[in-house]
């Protein structure tokens, strides 16, 4: 059984699998919450699905780019349990994660990440000839120097601001294509695209995986951390319930 732990965004998620299917997740909205959120909710879902962390046999965690705090909570958490349970690490990047759901489409696919600054992130993946590939790695750019790359019919996936698709479609038109990607495809992926990299007998190094970052973090005021009282969460699997108060 694997752990996975998405911790990337203003929307987190973790899972539980079964050779890369996922069995029960748990997702709720975050104002930037992260690190007191977290564990709790881990718990939450090991209790209702009445599994033992002792039997997960590999933790894998999405390592950004993404929310600097975010991010910084989900690996070291991840870091955490998979040297205290002696059990392999995984990272996998959240673009991917992001793109992964439309493979079928075996159109260019251009997961998006808002990064401040007017900027976003940015990669380019592709299913071809039935393999996954990486065509461009992550990186910096903006909306516009992106879309004037862009030469040919593209779909443009993952957590998108209204303003960003505004932009590309009055810059692309219908070359580009918008879905937005769910919290649960991209947990879905998540599991998916660890469990591969697991059967490669690939691993990451507790001691030297770090969160994906594609520039240094603003320097800014400690927010307010009260916990909700009530989050809302979304649970796949045969049941439905809902974490005690």
């Amino acid at each position: 059984m694997e752990l996975a732990i998405d911790t990337s965004s203003s929307i987190a998620s973790v899972a539980l699998s079964h050779k890369g299917e996922v069995l029960a997740s748990l997702t709720w909205q975050t104002a930037r919450n992260h690190t007191i959120e977290l564990l709790p909710n881990l718990v939450c879902l090991l209790q209702q699905t009445k599994v033992e962390l002792g039997s997960v046999g590999a933790i894998i965690v999405a390592k950004g780019p993404g929310s600097f705090n975010g991010l910084r909570v989900g690996i070291g958490t991840a870091k955490g349990l998979a040297s205290a349970l002696n059990i392999p690490l995984l990272g996998v990047n959240t673009l991917e994660t992001e793109a992964y759901p439309f493979a079928f489409t075996r159109l260019p696919l251009r997961p998006i990440h808002k990064a401040g600054r007017e900027e976003i992130a940015t990669a380019l993946y592709r299913q071809e000839d039935n393999e996954w590939q990486c065509l461009e790695a992550e990186n910096l750019t903006t909306v516009k120097a992106l879309c004037r790359r862009i030469k040919q019919k593209t779909l443009f996936c993952g957590e998108i601001p209204p303003d960003i698709i505004s932009e590309i479609q009055q810059n692309l038109g219908k070359q580009a294509i918008i879905s937005q990607s769910n919290s649960l495809s991209r947990a879905s992926s998540l599991v998916i695209l660890g469990w591969r990299k697991l059967n490669k007998g690939e691993q990451d190094d507790p001691i030297t995986l770090q969160p994906l970052y594609l520039r240094p973090p603003h320097i800014t005021k400690p927010m307010d951390r009260t916990p909700l009282l009530s989050p809302r969460v979304r649970v796949t699997g045969t049941k439905k319930w809902k974490c005690p108060n």
